[in-house]
């Protein structure tokens, strides 16, 4: 209870302030910042203040008393800047509540090198729940900022969506082709490398198919299901998650095999595992 206070009495208005910014966004308001605080956290205000500043203020200061204090127009809004530097300044850090919040963050906090916010911001893009709802805005997001290694990291949660398959969103429109084509690579070069881990092993054996005839030699009728439905399920989402941690999936392997089929896939369960750790074990990033 005391932090929400604290954070909802500090509005950047502090009479000992010695750098005002006026914001933008249609409905120009100051913020009161210090220059010591702003050089400390960014070397492009470092830069600014090292210039010559003017003695005075304009004509239209509302405030006469304020007359040496320099007055720097930015192009954000009030509710992003000072969001942005509540990451800089000694106060509780704001909420952030979506993907769209935190680019339009991330995309201010880059622009002026708010190193601190930088740092804090990235870390949040790739959090476990932006990470599952929204792989695909994550890598976007990340690619147009030219974000490495958080774009790595993204497209590894790509590979559980159908990529060719999955509405547009607004941040891959501002990637170039280049981060796009690296993405869809991974997901066809996985697919086929997983697609050729799966053969028929010989000591897999079912009781009643490889019981007599000619299905002696071969394989059990559920391993031939499985393996079509794993290779099909690969090419649209090249992750083991859909096949063996889906137990209606496994299940569904032994609707058309003979009686002892599903008896046969569960003595097979080492060998199903060894197999699915060697899929994940296949290059997952870009």
């Amino acid at each position: 209870m005391q932090t929400e206070r604290y954070r909802e009495s500090y509005d950047f208005d502090a009479s000992d302030a010695d750098v005002i910014l006026v914001t933008g966004g249609g409905y120009p308001t100051e913020i009161r910042a210090h220059r010591c605080v702003l050089t400390a956290a960014s070397p492009f205000f470092r830069d600014v203040f090292s210039l010559p500043q003017p003695p005075s203020l304009p004509s239209y200061s509302p405030s006469t008393s304020d007359a040496h204090i320099p007055r720097i127009p930015i192009p954000e809004t009030r509710e992003v800047f000072t969001k942005l530097l509540s990451y800089v300044y000694p106060i509780p850090r704001p909420i952030i509540s979506s993907l769209d919040e935190l680019s339009c963050l991330l995309a201010a906090a880059l622009k002026y090198d708010f190193i601190t916010a930088v740092e804090a911001l990235r870390g949040m893009l790739v959090s476990p729940g932006y990470l599952k709802e929204n792989p695909l805005r994550v890598y976007g997001i990340a690619s147009s900022f030219d974000l490495e290694e958080e774009a790595k990291i993204a497209s590894r949660h790509t590979l559980s969506i159908n990529l060719l398959d999955t509405p547009l969103c607004d941040e891959m429109r501002h990637i170039s082709a280049y981060p796009y084509q690296k993405l869809i690579h991974l997901h066809r070069a996985r697919a086929k490398a997983a697609a050729e881990l799966i053969k028929p092993p010989r000591s897999l054996k079912c009781p009643q198919c490889n019981s007599c005839g000619h299905g002696l030699y071969g394989s059990p009728k559920w391993w031939n299901e499985f393996a079509n439905k794993a290779k099909a399920e690969l090419a649209v989402r090249p992750t083991t998650e859909g096949i063996f941690d889906n137990m209606e999936f496994l299940r569904s392997t032994c609707t058309s095999g003979c009686p002892r089929c599903p008896m046969s896939l569960l003595e097979a369960g080492p060998l199903l595992m060894d197999l699915k750790k060697q899929i994940d074990d296949l290059p997952a990033t870009i």
